[in-house]
């Protein structure tokens, strides 16, 4: 239920094309026993996939991420109130609800996950407006709000009695109603409106092809692109193949950006054969693709080439010889030098003779 999400914030303009698109306003509120690495509560608000702010429950406030809410908060300082109390609120309600839900599962102890989406969209262009409300424990659906019926529906037994309880509710029910078709979306137009440069931005990527063993398929991968409304696949004599290709999820980078590749497997190819194949990649709102040429020569790899390493260690080679060669010319020099100091003079022959001749 709940995407990846990951601190979002960094104004990457390269592509300028201005585009309708749908656009959302998401809350995650995730609550947790027994898991010391992280807090127990944590709430997250997202812009068109991209993190707005966040609060926990470590005691600090809430928290902005993009640059532009923080002229939002600028124009209207009561809005800031507004998220704070949300995070308070929200914090004591999810701490009181994950301990009735673990009784009804018979739950004493242990690592247990209550978690909360809601939000809305809304379409530019056909104002078409959706809202939507849904509960998960421990990584199933409990709970969600039917917006067309103002009734909630319990896909789980242990949640029936909550489901019970909240329907007969009616202000609940009303609040609901009304927050997820009207303020929800007041405030999505408004986030829209103050990041309107860096939202309704295309944002084209670099794209490379990645290899990791000779026998290992090839990797198309784009990086830095936004929006996530994106599409990546081989083609073969221009026609797009699904033989042998492995399409890759879209990621986020930590900038705000997005990142997806898609695999080919290739068996014996002759040069003229990898000729036939490339990479497409195509964003939302840019009418022209990215077309990368399946090319040996501008592959990326972290192995070294072999004509490579016999260069080097041919040269290697050649330096080691030669510095031994340098060091056994220094050692017979000084050794012969050292013998000449300390040996004693040879004595002349006709001299020697004398001596003898003398003693006689």
């Amino acid at each position: 239920m709940q995407k990846k999400m990951e601190n979002v914030f960094i104004l990457l303009l390269c592509c300028h094309a201005v585009f309708p698109v749908k656009h959302s306003l998401k809350y995650f509120f995730t609550e947790t026993t027994e898991i010391q690495s992280i807090p127990e509560f944590v709430a997250v608000a997202l812009v068109d996939e991209v993190q707005i702010g966040d609060c926990n429950s470590s005691g600090r406030g809430p928290e902005l991420k993009a640059h532009w809410i923080k002229n939002l908060l600028k124009d209207d300082p009561q809005h800031l109130e507004w998220y704070i109390f949300q995070c308070l609120d929200n914090h004591q309600f999810f701490k009181g609800h994950i301990e009735r839900i673990k009784r009804r599962f018979n739950q004493t102890e242990g690592v247990h996950i209550l978690q909360r989406m809601n939000g809305c969209e809304w379409d530019d262009e056909t104002g078409e407006i959706n809202g939507f409300n849904q509960y998960g424990y421990d990584g199933e659906d409990f709970l969600a709000f039917d917006l067309q019926t103002v009734t909630w529906i319990a896909p789980k037994p242990q949640a029936v009695i909550t489901k019970m309880r909240w329907n007969t509710e009616k202000t609940r029910l009303e609040y609901n109603k009304n927050f997820f078709t009207s303020k929800c979306p007041d405030l999505l137009k408004k986030y829209v409106h103050y990041g309107r440069n860096f939202l309704q931005t295309a944002v084209l990527p670099s794209v490379s092809l990645l290899q990791k063993t000779p026998s290992s398929p090839v990797s198309c991968h784009a990086t830095g692109f936004y929006p996530d409304r994106a599409l990546m696949f081989w083609r073969k004599d221009g026609e797009e193949i699904h033989e042998g290709v492995d399409p890759g999820e879209i990621l986020p980078n930590n900038d705000g950006t997005f990142q997806m590749s898609v695999d080919l497997k290739l068996l014996s190819l002759t040069l003229e054969e990898w000729q036939r194949y490339d990479c497409v990649f195509q964003l939302s709102g840019v009418s022209s693709d990215i077309i990368t040429k399946l090319d040996k020569t501008v592959i990326r790899t972290n192995r070294e080439k072999p004509t490579d390493m016999v260069i080097f260690i041919s040269a290697a080679m050649v330096v080691l010889v030669f510095i031994l060669i340098l060091i056994a010319a220094v050692v017979s020099v000084a050794y012969k030098k050292k013998k000449a100091e300390y040996s004693p003079p040879m004595p002349d022959n006709g001299s020697e003779q004398a001596e003898r001749l003398n003693q006689m």
